[in-house]
């Protein structure tokens, strides 16, 4: 099978995000909440985050995509988990879920398997370890660090596409991403700083949100907004590196480069490869 993806067709979906602001429902971590938000603002998206049971169903209502992280669990944020999945499937709206810290605990992993019943996300993003344990392989999380490389990963992805018949997306060094076509995607940007401030990871899955709600491959719509977060982020360290100055100051840096990213020096330093994902 021939696969077909280009940078400019992932500019193309920058603009889009930016041009069309989507909605994006995001019942996201305590930790994280701020940072999410900001960053979907500064790439041109509209964030939205409500978890109250009364009002769950109506912001879904109104949301052009919906995001599932589950971060800071409690059984009340689950439930709220659950009813906006509920609502996004009836809708048919994308749904994008985060399996934060996927095997840490047998309490996170029955909230992951009963979120996973109620509807298949369109896209599931994590780091190795996160994706191996949510795909149901044995492999040890330390907290919400990945113990597994991306590459590793690799085959419980694919095992967790054929669940859900939908993208994954496994995060590192070089992100991963691939679908139920055994279409697979690489990105090479990206830096070792990303992974010192807290939410960026986060962060991207709520990107992936912005970029679901404007492009309707969900496959090609998740590298676009990994390919922007991965060189904002690279540029970011760049940037502060070249002051003497560290992740305090690149956290910042990351949002202005978000939304000042401009088409050129994208297309020039996005380092994409993409192919049919070996069996």
């Amino acid at each position: 099978m021939t696969t077909q993806l280009s940078v400019s067709d992932l500019w193309a979906d920058v603009q889009a995000v930016r041009e069309r602001s989507p909605l994006v429902h995001s019942i996201t971590n305590l930790v994280v909440i701020n940072l999410n938000a900001n960053v979907l603002l500064a790439a041109g998206a509209s964030p939205v985050m409500a978890h109250a049971h009364e009002e769950v169903r109506d912001m879904v209502g109104i949301a052009q995509s919906v995001v599932i992280n589950i971060g800071t669990l409690d059984p009340y944020w689950v439930q709220s988990m659950k009813l906006a999945l509920a609502v996004a499937k009836l809708r048919g709206i994308p749904t994008v879920l985060d399996p934060v810290g996927a095997g840490a605990t047998a309490y996170r992993n029955q909230a992951l398997e009963e979120l996973l019943d109620v509807a298949s996300p369109t896209v599931i993003r994590g780091n190795g370890s996160e994706i191996m344990s949510t795909a149901g392989a044995a492999i040890k999380t330390r907290g919400v660090d990945s113990s597994a490389a991306a590459s590793d990963a690799l085959g419980a992805a694919q095992a967790l596409v054929q669940r859900t018949k939908g993208t994954v997306c496994v995060s590192g060094e070089v992100d991963h991403i691939v679908d139920a076509r055994q279409r697979w995607a690489r990105l090479f940007n990206g830096h070792v700083w990303m992974t010192r401030i807290t939410g960026v990871g986060c962060s991207a899955t709520a990107l992936i949100g912005a970029f679901c709600a404007v492009q309707p491959d969900a496959w090609r719509a998740t590298t676009s907004a990994m390919a922007l977060m991965g060189l904002a982020g690279q540029m970011a360290a760049e940037k502060s590196q070249s002051r003497g100055l560290g992740v305090g100051s690149m956290a910042v840096q990351l949002l202005d480069e978000l939304q000042l990213l401009d088409e050129a020096t994208f297309m020039q330093r996005v380092k994409l490869d993409v192919g049919t994902c070996p069996a």
